[in-house]
């Protein structure tokens, strides 16, 4: 059957809206002081988005939950790194990243896209976990609900984007993980409908699966030495987006909206020169984890 690709896109661009209308509720209420502020940009070529960011919140230090929709040309030396052909293309997605206040709850990153570029389309995405304080609870749960999204498709989906998401948030210059991961997947190889299918899914477990975390933590006391432990290990979550992400690369390279693009960096963070924590403290059981990747719930 051939599939109708335009069918296919406008439906995703539905299926984002919904989805950020869908979190930013829930984080809001979660939240309970501050509303998401809301930005609808326009990209040079074709297309735009509709960006929201929260900052300054109960809860939430600064989150952002966007969705954009962008089509036209790309830069031929760009259009040759893609999976597609030429340089015609379309590409509909929702990212976000939440920086939680308290250091116990763990920062969280998402990404569902779609891409059509020449003759090829495909999906792509996931979702991970960068816990600053360690609770393994939190990173069973969190893996669990993804694996039961995963295998109501294929039971070969979890081990395989499980092991992709190791290895791609993995800070190469640190040799270390930027969080104890989730899935990550590009292009799972079936028909379009049905990973479409899958895409709606697993963007759907998302709030399942980090709303009862962040719930748990929230109001977990903390000290100021904690906190700044949260702004060292931000650090790690910069470097990654800014030296290893292909998302901030494929945004800046497709002229979109560079606010949008970097609203994933945290509002408070620091940088200490060769700090290493304590040996046998809580904050050197994380590093220790984040330099050897754990099969949380078994494939």
């Amino acid at each position: 059957m051939t599939v109708d690709l335009e069918t296919l896109k406008q439906q995703m661009a539905e299926h984002i809206h919904s989805l950020q209308d869908e979190i930013c509720g829930a984080l809001e209420r979660l939240d309970g002081k501050v509303r998401f502020r809301e930005d609808h940009w326009k990209r040079p070529g074709g297309g735009g988005g509709r960006s929201r960011v929260l900052e300054e919140g109960a809860f939430l230090e600064k989150g952002g939950v966007s969705t954009s929709v962008v089509f036209g040309e790309l830069e031929a030396a760009f259009a040759s790194k893609l999976q597609g052909e030429g340089r015609t293309f379309w590409a509909g997605g929702l990212s976000l990243v939440l920086h939680p206040r308290n250091p116990h709850v763990p920062t969280v990153h998402a990404n569902y896209r779609f891409i059509h570029q020449g003759s090829k389309a495909w999906f792509g995405g996931g979702a991970d976990l960068t816990p600053y304080y360690l609770q393994e609870e939190d990173a069973v749960h969190f893996h669990r609900v993804h694996k039961e999204a995963c295998d109501r498709h294929d039971p070969a989906y979890y081990p395989r984007y499980k092991k992709a998401c190791d290895e791609y948030f993995y800070l190469r210059h640190r040799e270390e993980a930027r969080g104890v991961g989730g899935i990550f997947f590009e292009n799972t190889g079936v028909e379009l409908e049905r990973e479409f299918a899958f895409v709606k899914d697993v963007s759907r477990a998302f709030l399942p699966a980090y709303l009862p975390i962040a719930e748990r933590r929230k109001d977990t006391p903390y000290t100021e030495e904690q906190r700044a432990w949260q702004e060292l290990r931000r650090g790690r979550y910069v470097e990654f987006n800014l030296v290893w992400d292909r998302g901030t690369i494929f945004g800046l390279e497709t002229k979109g909206r560079t606010e949008s693009i970097l609203m994933s960096l945290p509002p408070r963070v620091r940088w200490r020169y060769d700090y290493h924590p304590e040996p046998g403290t809580e904050e050197a059981r994380l590093v220790e984890v984040l330099r050897r990747p754990r099969d949380w719930v078994g494939a």
